[in-house]
């Protein structure tokens, strides 16, 4: 065969190689390339014929059955993966392979260092048999025989928490400390979580709510009484009680009687207001859970019945200490909290309810109604509706009253702003919200928790601040006021003293307190024995941590007097509602509140329409 270059076409090969390897070496007859006619053919188109350069190397393949690759390049991507892997790879294993360490957290903040011990002085007020783990060496088992004349009462009445610096249980404000406790919880669990003292306050608050229980019966869906209080004293008394003997609880051997009521009507709703708001922070507990608000709601029927509205307080034991000024605050209280607990709505319309506010005078902005305290419940039950408004704006036919409630939480707020000269305070800056008398810190950490806790309900909201007048406040106002009352506390103040014992490097040391002040020597001291220890020069010798004291005058002035109680004595109301402003404002677990938790028990809102007006006659 020739072709029209010359020569024949003709391919050469051993009988040896395959027909795959004579495709690939295909060569042209020799004698065809030195025909006299290629001779004559310049450099360029001599490179035109097909045959394969004789000096060049022949390429190597590497088969790897689907595909067949150059044995350079395949040479070149192996070197190119293991110089990958010890720049990249060997690194990242290195890295992985060392052991983990979290970043340190940041160090806690004042308000976190004062909490931890604000928490521990209701360990240290705990009555019956005390838990292992509760921390308080100097104190062990007392009151076992709490309720032991009263033999309806299964078990009596063990446990729960003594009020003061004196060995009486008092349920009222015990209950108001419980409500106060798991607000605080509900509202900020975040924190306290973060800084390890989440599962610690809820034990605090189920060693209340459990002996709450114990004090009605709470299986029953209708009860005829309740106990409201256990020991007692007389004013100036000259008998063995828990005023005039100096004791040790756990040395207490006089009698303690347990008093009873057929009508409660503030103790009662406040009775329910505690364990209805248990209920939510104990939500991931059902049975537990539903036993707090069955008896919450069993309880608040008693305080609604029209046949048991006098005063609880009617008692000579009661009325100097604990009286009560009204009970409509806390139905609005009561039934505001199981409206949250249980999602009826008949909670939510009671607590609407026109001759609600009318008749706990509610928006007649009275100073003294603007105060939270264990006695006066309508700002915190204000803010508890306003709360309502803010986050679900249920509408028709709730809105009016919600719109007033929200309205008068504003001016309660700033009532508390120095400006607008409602409250007096005090030349070191401390607000005064009891007139200039004794004990005042109690309603300042009240005011600073429901300043701090608005603010956060307002900046959850998108909602800037508020107005007092033709005055706009940002939040960081509240905020601020909050923090400078909590501050004066903490110390300071023009004595630089902190009046949380135990923090800072200056506290009292002479706390009116009966186990803080008498030695645990395992000696019994006698109902006037004690004494000695009442009057002693003399630092306490167990120091109760986180007691907040009742604060000084109105002139800045502290006098650290164990026998001057209305400096030197803590209490239970007091130090919830310290825990709770504190929580409210430390920023070591975070910032905000919760919005959602509390609502977890409520239904969906669906605005109403509201009627048609009536029709027009001429």
């Amino acid at each position: 065969m020739h072709n029209h270059w010359g020569g024949s076409l003709e391919l050469h090969g051993g009988d040896s190689t395959t027909e795959d390897e004579k495709s690939r070496n295909m060569e042209w007859d020799k004698a065809s390339i030195s025909h006299p006619h290629y001779q004559n053919l310049d450099e360029t188109q001599q490179s035109w014929l097909l045959w394969p350069d004789q000096n060049k190397k022949k390429k190597k393949y590497v088969d790897f059955g689907c595909v067949v690759c150059s044995r350079s390049a395949v040479k070149w991507t192996l070197w190119t993966v293991f110089i990958a892997f010890l720049v990249i790879g060997v690194p990242i294993i290195i890295v992985k392979s060392l052991p983990k360490h979290k970043p340190r957290p940041p160090p806690p903040d004042d308000y976190t260092a004062a909490l931890h011990k604000a928490l521990r002085f209701f360990n240290a007020q705990k009555s019956g048999i005390l838990p292992k783990n509760n921390g308080i060496p100097w104190r062990g088992n007392s009151g076992l025989q709490d309720g032991s004349d009263k033999p309806e009462i299964k078990g009596g009445l063990v446990g729960g928490y003594y009020d003061a610096g004196d060995n009486i249980k008092f349920h009222f404000p015990m209950s108001f400390a419980m409500t106060m406790l798991s607000w605080s919880v509900i509202e900020y669990e975040h924190k306290y979580r973060a800084i390890g003292e989440y599962d610690h306050t809820r034990e605090l608050i189920k060693w209340g709510t459990d002996y709450l229980l114990r004090t009605f019966n709470s299986s029953a869906t209708k009860i005829d009484k309740i106990y409201i209080q256990v020991g007692g004293a007389l004013i100036n008394s000259t008998s063995p009680d828990d005023h005039y003997c100096w004791q040790r609880p756990e040395d207490m051997d006089y009698t303690r009687g347990a008093l009873d009521t057929q009508s409660a009507p503030e103790l009662a709703a406040e009775m329910a207001a505690a364990l209805a708001s248990a209920s939510i922070v104990f939500r991931d507990d059902t049975a537990y859970s539903k036993k707090l608000s069955k008896g919450a709601e069993t309880v608040f029927e008693f305080a609604r019945d029209l046949r048991r509205r006098a005063s609880y307080s009617q008692r000579n034991v009661i009325a100097p200490y604990y009286n009560s000024t009204g009970y409509f605050d806390e139905h609005m209280w009561g039934s505001a909290w199981l409206f949250y607990a249980t999602g009826n709505n008949s909670y939510f319309s009671l607590a609407t309810n026109p001759g609600m506010p009318k008749n706990s005078k509610a928006f007649f902005m009275i100073p003294d109604l603007s105060v939270l305290s264990w006695d006066n419940k309508l700002p915190a039950a204000m803010l508890l509706l306003t709360r309502i408004r803010l986050f679900l704006s249920p509408g028709y036919p709730y809105e009016d009253m919600l719109r007033m409630y929200h309205n008068v939480t504003g001016l309660t707020m700033c009532s508390y702003l120095p400006r607008y000269k409602v409250y007096n305070f005090t030349q070191g800056g401390l607000i005064q919200l009891n007139h200039g008398g004794a004990q005042n810190l109690q309603y300042v950490s009240n005011a600073a928790f429901l300043a701090s806790l608005f603010a956060d309900y307002l900046n959850a909201t998108g909602v800037p601040g508020w107005n007092c007048g033709s005055d706009f406040h940002p939040i960081s106002v509240l905020k601020d006021f909050a923090a400078s009352q909590m501050k004066y506390i903490l110390g300071a103040n023009p004595m630089n003293m902190s009046y949380v014992v135990g923090f800072g490097s200056k506290y009292p040391k002479h706390v009116h307190h009966r186990g803080a002040s008498t030695p645990n020597n395992k000696v019994k001291y006698s109902c006037t024995g004690g004494r000695q220890w009442l009057n002693a020069g003399t630092a306490n010798p167990n120091i109760i941590n986180g007691a907040m004291v009742g604060g000084p005058d109105r002139f800045d002035k502290f006098k650290d007097v164990r026998t001057n109680y209305s400096y030197t004595e803590p209490t239970m109301a007091g130090n919830a509602g310290l825990v709770a402003a504190l929580v409210s404002l430390t920023t070591s677990g975070g910032v905000g509140v919760d919005k959602n938790t509390i609502f977890s028990g409520v239904p969906p809102m669906y605005q109403s329409s509201p009627p048609p007006p009536p029709p027009w006659k001429p």
